[in-house]
């Protein structure tokens, strides 16, 4: 839904100085090379002026950006920044210019050393290498996250879920084999990683107060065999939130330096990512991403639409077809066998008004159409009240 007053094909208005624009974005901005982004970045990448154009539109004052490949020394974000955000593109707005981010490891390519997908052997080449990283990625970093920020960010008090153990999750959702027998061995099984990639808990200092930005990217449910070790995997990544912004001690629930718990009761945030799950189609466990955006913490608000979501499921047709959800509420477009889902999502917490929100999914004969298909997936947004 476009903010009120604005046309529905439009890019967002310019938000009110009282007002703060959150979003995320998963832009396949990864390469499958290791300093495969770079290159990018320092070429003249078609997808990459899209994908800036969209945010110099759009204009968010905090996004997640998804798929954007980790490189520790933040010489890819600072390309990004220099060279296209801060630099007028076709199709585009005004130059952006961030202050402020956050980025840290992931777990996608770093090899476990362990046979993860039980094929008999560890490592190997392409596919099967990627299988046996604790995050599937065919190099160290692939399918990273990057925070953007207009405020700062407190990035001592950040907390990281990188090396959280899927086995410490209480009930958690163990592969097993048709049956009933566990897919991995205890001796594998203890030393899963639950996060496919990492999950961030980001302090931000915006206007109003600090606002939690609780990001992730859990794996898709999807590329495994009869066992579902993707979908369990997904299906708990997206509960971790639901426990973290729960009351209880969660002594399970322990970050990267050893301090164990969840979010506090009074604190603010918002959920980002594209956590890989639609409520009703698709491959996903349906119950996980259900239960967070029923969750008590987590505000009630009309779900974030477009209308060139509703013309792309009617062209593409296939799969779209049989799908039960609205299809306004789509963020992305899978090609036929899949349909166009709703994977991407912007959850604030309740605490703050909500002025406005929208999938930047222009209509075929709207403006900026033309820049929308950088990547597969379409920013979401909303507008909150900084008070």
């Amino acid at each position: 839904m476009a903010l009120q007053g604005a046309a529905p094909d439009a890019a967002p208005a310019a938000h009110a100085p009282d007002v703060l624009r959150i979003a995320t974005y998963n832009t396949s901005l990864y390469s499958n090379e290791a300093g495969g982004l770079i290159e990018r970045l320092q070429g003249d990448d078609d997808n990459v002026h899209k994908i800036a154009a969209v945010l110099q539109q759009v204009r968010p004052d905090i996004v997640l950006l998804n798929e954007f490949d980790y490189v520790a020394d933040g010489s890819a974000a600072d390309l990004f920044q220099r060279r296209w955000l801060e630099q007028p593109q076709p199709g585009g707005g005004e130059p952006l210019h961030y202050p402020y981010r956050y980025l840290a490891p992931v777990n996608t390519g770093v090899q476990s050393g362990l046979d993860l997908d039980n094929n008999g052997t560890v490592g190997g080449d392409g596919r099967d290498r990627g299988n046996d990283a604790w995050g599937y990625g065919l190099h160290p970093g692939q399918y990273g996250m990057l925070l953007l920020s207009r405020y700062p960010i407190d990035a001592a008090a950040a907390r990281t879920f990188q090396l959280l153990k899927w086995s410490a999750m209480p009930d958690a959702q163990r592969p097993r084999h048709p049956d009933g027998r566990p897919f991995h061995p205890d001796a594998v099984w203890s030393q899963l990683r639950l996060s496919s990639k990492s999950h961030w808990d980001v302090p931000v200092h915006a206007p109003g107060g600090v606002i939690h930005v609780l990001a992730s990217h859990p794996t898709p449910p999807a590329f495994d065999g009869p066992e579902k070790r993707n979908v369990a995997r997904n299906h708990d990544e997206i509960r971790l939130w639901t426990d973290y912004i729960s009351p209880g001690p969660h002594p399970w629930l322990c970050d990267d330096t050893g301090r164990c718990g969840g979010l506090a009761a009074d604190a603010r945030f918002v959920i980002l990512g594209d956590l890989n799950n639609d409520p009703v189609d698709g491959a996903g466990d349906h119950a996980a991403i259900t239960e967070l955006l029923e969750h008590p913490r987590v505000m009630r608000m009309a779900t974030p639409r477009s209308e060139g979501a509703l013309e792309a499921a009617e062209a593409d047709g296939g799969a779209n077809a049989q799908h039960r959800g609205s299809a306004a509420h789509d963020t992305g477009s899978f090609g036929p066998r899949v349909g166009n889902l709703r994977l991407d999502y912007a959850l604030p917490s309740v605490g703050r008004a909500l002025v406005g929100s929208g999938v930047f999914w222009p209509r075929s004969d709207a403006a900026h159409a033309q820049i929308i298909d950088g990547t597969d997936h379409r920013l979401v947004w909303v507008d909150l009240q900084s008070e």
